[in-house]
């Protein structure tokens, strides 16, 4: 039987595409109706210039769910070498908003306190609704009395769009929910940013790296027109350095599940050992340099889940112990997506504590954990002498929010049911830096 025939994918025209030539200005949007400005030659561009109202017509992914039954369910992806080849790839909040950067960076080192958000699995295939509630709620974060409460840059956890990455879909899931959000998105791919069915054309990543691993920050074809220019990150491994904080981010490729970082000790396998360098030096340099500040790793899939449709990725864990291991440096904390929930672990480690976190709520989906016989999960749950289940919400929507100084890392659950004007997180870990120790 021969194979169904995957449906050719294009946005309405009232989507317009840009200008082919990225320096002039793009025209409007149904939604936003003032033409985007002419970014100034190899300046990044973030929200649109004026407010418009959350969009209502949305390109219906849905039909896509049948191609999964021509995607290998076992199939493991190459890692693109990271651009220039270094080991440790290095991107800083400065070079991310460009001639500004400078005046950003001095700005939160006087403040004394670097603000960011986080949460992945994002795009949404049912519509803008449930993502544009996170998304607006967020955006709200930048009306604070004290600008030093006002977030820097958002990280993103991966699964920008579903089902399989292409670029046709970067319009409705990612620049349309956030062309009112501010400043740099930085993400890491998730499994559905990699995955191809074995019919389509597109190579395994080729959007995700169009639109956050550009040389310069250019309109990118798929931004249907809106201002946001692409991201420079170097590859989809690598180290992105702000103040008072330093976050690992690593691909853990296309399986639903486990996690993969590395061939796993299979010659055979298409996946390199890259990542496993890149952690290494990177942990070690963090040794070797005494760094004070709080290092985080972010990857896609979850070292440990809970009650989930997702299961842990023990192997993916234990070559980051192995990194970690061998540098004599461990994360403070670990923040991951994929379970479309919300939910905070804490693991044990050489006398130390490591909050590991899942912030896959970000307007995809939501999956409800499984509750044993006597109904809800009840925490803290001891799952073993060095693992207990804190805390989950597998209820609605949200987002972290994370405060980082010289003395702490605070990990803030923000639930988008809340509201935009609500200010108090539902869930709260800060992390000793120094000590190495939660509360």
């Amino acid at each position: 039987m021969a194979a169904p025939k995957h449906p050719k994918k294009s946005h309405p025209t009232k989507h317009p595409k840009p200008a082919p030539d990225p320096s002039a200005p793009t025209p409007p949007t149904a939604s936003d109706p003032t033409p985007a400005p002419a970014p100034a030659p190899g300046q990044p561009v973030f929200a649109q210039p004026t407010p418009s109202p959350d969009p209502s017509g949305f390109v219906d992914t849905t039909s896509d769910e049948g191609d999964y039954s021509l995607n290998d369910p076992t199939l493991q992806e190459p890692i693109p070498e990271a651009r220039g080849g270094a080991t440790e790839p290095i991107l800083t909040l400065a070079q991310v908003w460009g001639d500004a950067g400078s005046a950003v960076v001095s700005k939160i080192e006087e403040s004394a306190q670097t603000v960011f958000h986080s949460v992945g699995d994002t795009g949404s295939v049912k519509g803008p609704q449930n993502q544009s509630l996170v998304a607006d709620k967020m955006v709200a974060d930048f009306d604070e009395a004290d600008a030093a409460d006002v977030p820097s840059f958002f990280f993103h956890l991966g699964d920008v769009v579903y089902n399989f990455g292409e670029g046709a879909y970067y319009y409705d899931q990612f620049y349309e929910p956030y062309r009112h959000y501010p400043a740099p998105i930085v993400a890491i791919a998730g499994n559905h940013d990699g995955v191809v069915y074995k019919t389509d054309p597109s190579p395994t990543l080729q959007a995700f790296l169009r639109n956050f691993c550009s040389e310069t920050p250019v309109v990118s074809t798929d931004a249907g027109g809106l201002s946001r220019t692409a991201m420079i990150q170097p590859g989809v491994y690598y180290t992105f350095d702000a103040p008072f904080v330093r976050i690992l981010g690593i691909y853990s490729n296309v399986l639903e599940d486990p996690g993969v970082i590395s061939s796993e000790g299979n010659p055979a396998s298409p996946v390199s050992d890259i990542q496993l360098s890149f952690l290494t030096t990177a942990l070690g340099r963090a040794k070797s340099e005494s760094y004070a500040g709080a290092l985080l790793i972010a990857v896609h899939h979850p070292p440990f889940t809970y009650g989930s449709q997702h299961s842990g990725s023990p192997r993916m864990l234990q070559d980051i112990d192995q990194a970690a291991t061998t540098a004599g440096f461990w994360p403070h904390a670990v923040l991951s997506g994929h379970a479309h929930n919300y939910q905070r672990f804490t693991r044990q480690v050489n006398n130390t504590q490591i909050p590991y976190i899942i912030a896959g709520c970000g307007g995809h989906n939501v999956n409800k954990l499984q509750s044993g016989s006597n109904g809800a999960i009840r925490t803290p749950v001891s799952i073993s002498s060095t693992l207990t289940f804190e805390n989950y919400d597998d209820s609605g929507y949200g987002y972290l929010r994370i405060i980082v100084t010289a003395e702490t890392l605070r990990i803030e659950f923000h639930p988008a049911s809340d509201g935009a004007g609500a200010k108090t997180p539902d869930d709260v870990v800060t992390v000793n830096i120094q000590n190495r120790t939660v509360s």
